[in-house]
């Protein structure tokens, strides 16, 4: 991912710039918002903004939301200046980041805005045949459109593809098309000129033309307006984009990678998704089956997950034991790998002793009519249990209230992917949150996800 950090990176702010290196991000740097708008401005794929307190942030926030840059500010400065970081959140910024820099936090932070970890990790004979498939046309310039239910790993399949194509010199750019307003989405992919709209003073590159000689995946691609679909299809058929506000066409080489957690064809059936659009990207369907489809890959993801976490952590590299392995093979995982990353990374922090033992594994319930893996009767942390019948008798808003809390705490405050879980959209997500909040409840902070 790519990382612009507004500032000098003489002190702390360096410190930070070392620490997200040593993640794994690519760092640019300027002096000044002003600078910096120029960069953004010139280049789609940065991911996201790290900007000192001694700066206007809430100005550099205006100033990129006139022009339609959708890239996320992170606030950065010292414990000292709470005040100011408490303007800055208000006036936009989506983090405050304090300094000195806790290697943890930006870790937590980079994860929040790249997304889902790319390490391909397999074992299961399931997916290792869908990896095949997705290999055998990795090479071709075919459009992919990769299918799955929500946190099943779709980006990370698409960027597998990428490394293996003929384009994996290129640039590889991600676009969420769930996560940016209908309004903004089409400047975003396009692109615009300057004066194309109030606040648009001067050209900016979008994600098309970013892309150029690699390849653009278009995340979730269902979420896209019928609207825009019809530019989209044409950009593809034709090889060229139109800048908004723009007198001549932009020719763009770009290989399309799609994903969609929908039913494409029945999205089609009922006019929200385009069918000459649908059989532009279906050139090839590649699905990943969900988690409980391949328990074979269970161990293998929470072992990597734990060697992550406890080095993100700073903490001795523990084992699972095998009560807590038996733990999570058990489970129905509705929120597939992204939910098994969140319990482990729990676990890391929780467990005592020489191994991670199933004591530290804090699983959801399974949902009222869906059967576990396996039985529950030989799970002791789970025996016992009143199942769904201790639910009769109370309200329906007070068994939600207490779903929506419990899994935002086993995301550790993470909105992005409580939300998925619980399958509502991150603003419904919010919205609820601003309500347990006025009514004096206490609602986990956004440390590890999207702030509120």
């Amino acid at each position: 991912m790519r990382v612009l950090i507004i500032g000098s990176l003489a002190g702390e702010l360096g410190q930070a710039a070392r620490i997200a290196m040593a993640r794994g991000a690519r760092l640019d740097q300027a002096d000044e918002p002003e600078a910096a708008l120029v960069r953004l401005r010139s280049d789609a794929r940065v991911d996201v903004v790290l900007c000192d307190l001694a700066h206007d942030v809430g100005g550099l926030v205006r100033a990129m939301a006139a022009e339609r840059i959708t890239v996320p500010v992170v606030a950065c400065g010292t414990d000292a200046r709470a005040e100011a970081a408490g303007r800055a959140i208000r006036e936009g910024a989506r983090e405050f980041l304090p300094l000195p820099p806790d290697p943890e936090l930006i870790a937590a932070i980079l994860e929040a805005a790249s997304g889902d970890s790319h390490t391909l990790v397999v074992r299961d004979g399931v997916m290792l045949a869908t990896i095949r498939r997705a290999e055998q046309v990795a090479g071709s310039e075919a459009s992919v459109l990769i299918t799955g239910e929500s946190g099943t790993g779709k980006e990370v399949l698409a960027r597998h593809i990428h490394r293996r194509s003929r384009r994996a010199a290129g640039p590889f750019v991600a676009l969420n098309c769930a996560a940016i307003p209908e309004n903004l989405l089409e400047s975003e992919l396009f692109g615009h000129e300057k004066g194309a709209f109030s606040g648009a003073v001067a050209r900016r590159v979008g994600k098309f033309e970013a892309a150029d000689g690699g390849t653009l995946l278009l995340d979730e691609i269902s979420e896209m307006d019928v609207r825009l679909q019809a530019k989209l299809l044409r950009a593809l058929q034709e090889r060229e984009i139109d800048r908004l506000g723009g007198g001549a066409p932009v020719r763009v080489n770009v290989r399309i990678l799609a994903t969609t957690n929908r039913d494409l064809p029945a999205e089609v059936a009922q006019g929200r998704f385009r069918e000459d659009l649908y059989f532009r990207l279906n050139v090839v369907s590649v699905r990943i089956p969900p988690l409980r489809e391949r328990p074979g890959d269970i161990a293998a993801l929470a072992e990597h997950f734990a060697r992550r976490y406890a080095e993100v952590n700073d903490v001795p590299h523990r084992v699972l034991s095998e009560a807590a392995l038996l733990r999570l093979s058990g489970h129905c995982w509705r929120g597939n790998v992204r939910e098994l990353e969140n319990i482990i990374h729990r676990a890391v922090l929780l467990a005592e002793g020489a191994q991670i033992g199933a004591e530290a594994i804090e699983l959801s319930p399974a949902p009222p009519g869906q059967a576990p893996p396996q039985s529950r009767a030989s799970d002791p942390i789970q025996a016992g249990g009143g199942g769904i019948a201790v639910l009769v008798g109370r309200r329906m808003e007070e068994v939600e209230r207490e779903l929506i809390l419990e899994t935002l705490t086993h995301t550790l405050g993470n909105r992005t992917h409580a939300a998925t879980i619980l399958g509502i959209s991150i603003r419904a997500l919010r919205n609820k949150l601003r309500d347990y909040a006025a009514q004096g409840l206490a609602v986990p902070p956004p440390s590890a996800g999207v702030a509120a």
